[in-house]
């Protein structure tokens, strides 16, 4: 705390999900601050929770002409509570933060890419030359210009069908809409996307080779960049099992620690090179056919299971006090291997639903050494309807993964 009882920072975190209630979780932890939560809907996530000092909902905040009003507004109310310290939990809402960073660096503290950067990250049809060019492994990747012939000549099938724009294309609802496609032939690529045209959707469509290969061929990993731009912490997770559901495909329900030093090193470089600072995420798969790692995404925030990090002792709500509060030097980067199981599903839902004899070996051994994170319960949390509201969704996962069908067929 700073003197005359003003608190020495407030988070002020935006989106109301599941990577909100981590983040809350982690400046909970870290900091004993309960942080104050700005979102459009109330979920269940940071709804129920006593590590939530407020929460405020505001009707369309996605929308940029509410976005910026809202905050401005929210900052005034709250400017006598020391520095506001602003986390985005979204693509979208880290994309509002960044196109009005001007206005908003005078009320609040973050760390983010410029613009420009965002978005050569962000639209795939930019991040995957850029990729390529500063030596990331890819998959095979096509690009389909909506309104144009479909004329894209696939070397093999199946292949991975999903939006550059995701942004946009979640804003045209449709029957049969989910997150990504797996298609298996050239006439069910051409169904596919029709129907996405057809939705109103105008942004180009990725096509791109899968790779084969289950759940477990995942894996994530989490940095911070310092506003100096040097990376302060690397870390790698691989995939466990991910939620099956369509509408939730590249969600993870449960990772583990994993260490490769040389494609952490390729991260690092690779942030380090183009001059990116805050939390980046990114999202990768073994290639099994030519052995190695290729490079899906970079998420322009914290994953959503990026807790895991805070696990094994790296809290991410740290890095940012430290940097933008305190004011801190970077720190020489740590390259992470403390071992840690995380996961939202009960164990018997990993028995039943991992196929990989050593993951599930590694994930036995994580519990006989009690080494297992369950965030969805953070610790401090006081409140009895949270813990209910995690209980039934705890039991329901068992009905969501029967049903699902994402994952037959690999």
């Amino acid at each position: 705390m700073s003197h005359r009882g003003t608190p020495e920072f407030t988070p002020v975190i935006i989106g109301t999900d599941l990577n909100a209630y981590h983040m809350a979780s982690a400046f909970y932890s870290g900091f004993g601050v309960r942080p104050r939560v700005i979102g459009k809907v109330n979920l269940g996530f940071t709804g129920y929770s006593s590590l939530i000092a407020s929460t405020t909902l505001v009707d369309r905040l996605d929308d940029s002409e509410v976005f910026l009003p809202a905050l401005l507004e929210f900052a005034a109310a709250h400017q006598d509570e020391g520095p506001l310290l602003l986390v985005g939990t979204s693509d979208h809402y880290v994309r509002l933060i960044i196109e009005h960073a001007e206005a908003l660096r005078a009320h609040y503290r973050f760390n983010y890419p410029s613009l420009e950067l965002l978005d050569t990250l962000q639209w795939k049809e930019l991040f995957y030359p850029f990729a390529q060019k500063h030596g990331l492994p890819i998959p095979e990747t096509h690009f389909h210009q909506v309104g144009q012939p479909l004329t894209t000549e696939i070397s093999d099938y199946p292949v991975i069908v999903k939006p550059s724009d995701p942004v946009q294309y979640n804003r045209h609802k449709f029957d049969g809409q989910e997150k990504v496609y797996r298609v298996y032939s050239h006439e069910d690529l051409a169904a596919k996307v029709a129907m996405i045209e057809a939705s109103g959707y105008r942004a180009p469509i990725i096509i791109q080779d899968f790779i084969p290969g289950g759940d477990t061929s995942l894996y994530e990993s989490d940095l911070y960049m310092h506003t100096s731009g040097r990376a302060e912490f690397v870390n790698l997770a691989q995939v466990v099992l991910q939620e099956h559901e369509p509408t939730a495909i590249g969600n993870f329900a449960s990772v583990i620690s994993r260490y490769d030093r040389d494609t952490m090193t390729l991260m690092k470089d690779f942030l380090e090179e183009i001059g990116y600072t805050g939390l980046a995420n990114f999202d990768l798969k073994w290639d099994s056919r030519d052995g190695t790692f290729k490079i899906l995404e970079v998420n322009i925030r914290q994953g959503r299971s990026s807790d895991h990090a805070t696990a094994q002792g790296h809290n991410l709500a740290g890095y940012l006090v430290e940097d933008l509060i305190r004011g801190r030097r970077p720190s020489e980067c740590v390259f992470v291997e403390e071992r840690r199981l995380y996961t939202l599903v009960p164990r018997s839902i990993l028995t039943t639903y991992v196929d990989s004899p050593e993951v599930l070996a590694d994930v036995d051994q994580m519990y006989r050494q009690k080494r297992v994170y369950k965030p969805m319960i953070a610790k401090g949390e006081r409140s009895l309807k949270r813990h209910a509201w995690a209980a039934v969704r705890a039991f329901r996962y068992r009905k969501k993964y029967a049903e699902a069908t994402w994952a037959k067929g690999l």
